[in-house]
C-alpha cells in the first residue's frame, strides 16, 4: 500500500508537448466546419453573379444593423481571451464577469439575429436568395448556440476554480471555437451585407 496521501498526488497538467489532443481535435473541427461555410459563401456568390434576379430582393441591406452585431460577437470574443488571461493571472472573479459578459453578448447576437430574420418580408423557400440567406445565418446561428453552451460550461467550471495557470487546456480550446465562429461572421457579414452595394 502506497504512504501518499492525497496531497502528495501530482495530476497530470495534460499531453505532453505543448498543444493538448484536445487542441488538435479542435482543429479538426474547426478545418471542417470553415469548408461548410466556404461551400456556402461560394455557393451564395456564384449564384448571385448567374441570376437576372435583383440581388437582394428587398433591396441593399441594412449594414448598420449587421454591422452592430459584428461588432456585438467580436466584442464577445474579447471576453472569452480576456477571461483566459485572467484565469492565467489567479484572477478567477474577474474571469468569471468575463465570460458572464461574453455569454450575455452572444445572446444578445442570436437576439438581433432573430429580430432580423422576422423582419424579412420573405421566408426560406420564397426565392433563391431567401433560401441562401437563411441557410447561411442558420448554420451559423447553430453553431454560435452550441458555442454558448460551451461558454457557460467554461463559465460554470471557471467559478468552480477548475482552472489555473497550468490546467487551462478546456478554455483554450473553447475559446478557439468561439473566435472561429466570430470569424466566420466576419465572412459572412461582407458577403450578406457588403457585397450587394458592390455587386
Amino acid at each position: 500500500m502506497s504512504d501518499l496521501t492525497d496531497d502528495d498526488v501530482i495530476l497530470p497538467v495534460g499531453s505532453a508537448g505543448e498543444l493538448s489532443s484536445g487542441w488538435w481535435g479542435m482543429m479538426a473541427t474547426v478545418a471542417t466546419e470553415a469548408s461548410l461555410f466556404g461551400y456556402l459563401i461560394f455557393s451564395y456568390l456564384y449564384l448571385n453573379s448567374q441570376t437576372e434576379l435583383h440581388w437582394p430582393p428587398e433591396g441593399l441591406p441594412k449594414i448598420g444593423i449587421g454591422a452592430f452585431n459584428t461588432a456585438v460577437l467580436l466584442t464577445s470574443s474579447v471576453f472569452v481571451w480576456l477571461c483566459e488571461r485572467m484565469v492565467r493571472r489567479r484572477r478567477i472573479r474577474r474571469a468569471v464577469a468575463s465570460m458572464a459578459i461574453a455569454i450575455v453578448l452572444g445572446v444578445v447576437f442570436v437576439g438581433i439575429q432573430m429580430k432580423e430574420w422576422h423582419d424579412h418580408p420573405y421566408g426560406m423557400t420564397t426565392h433563391l436568395y431567401g433560401s441562401l440567406y437563411f441557410t447561411i445565418t442558420g448554420f451559423h446561428v447553430m453553431h454560435v448556440l452550441v458555442g454558448l453552451i460551451v461558454l457557460i460550461c467554461l463559465l460554470v467550471w471557471t467559478a468552480l476554480g477548475y482552472f489555473d495557470e497550468k490546467r487551462c487546456a478546456a478554455l483554450r480550446i473553447g475559446g478557439l471555437y468561439w473566435h472561429f465562429v466570430d470569424v466566420v461572421w466576419i465572412f459572412i457579414f461582407t458577403t450578406l451585407y457588403v457585397t450587394p452595394f458592390f455587386l
